[in-house]
């Protein structure tokens, strides 16, 4: 899977990811800092229905939000930001394995610190800033197919 997209864009680019990755349940995002990773996150959030402020858990590390299933059944998704953990244990102590293991949709920002924690099915997101306020996303199912993008 592979968008370049404008940031206004980003709206109809999560519902087409969402119609791509249906049945997944981890992302591991990489970019650079200010390539968009919250900003797609956000867009995510919303195309599933999430009716909760969203926004950045640089300081909290989880942020827990709420969507309803195609049941009308309440479902947690959550967003990870591991950019401030300075080691593996720090991301232990923090909860970050039981989340990734929750059976809940889980976004993972600055994925390196529990690179050997992440499920074997995660899906790897690269986001690149490109020219003209444009944005590539490509999807690998392994952190090395596209760590050189």
């Amino acid at each position: 899977m592979e968008f370049i997209f404008l940031l206004e864009e980003i709206d109809a680019i999560a519902g087409k990811f969402w119609q791509e990755m249906p049945g997944q349940q981890v992302f591991a995002l990489h970019g650079k800092m200010g390539a968009g990773k919250t900003t797609l996150v956000k867009a995510l959030c919303a195309a599933k229905g999430v009716q909760d402020n969203t926004g950045s858990p640089t300081f909290s590390i989880i942020n827990e939000y709420i969507f309803k299933d195609d049941n009308g059944k309440d479902q947690s998704l959550f967003h990870l930001d591991l950019y401030r953990l300075r080691n593996f244990q720090e991301a232990m102590d923090a909860g970050v394995e039981d989340t990734l293991y929750s059976g809940s949709i889980c976004f993972v920002e600055w994925p390196d610190v529990v690179e050997e924690l992440l499920p074997s099915e995660t899906i790897h997101l690269y986001l690149e800033a490109l020219p003209d306020q444009k944005r590539r996303l490509k999807a690998a199912t392994n952190s090395v197919s596209l760590k050189n993008m």
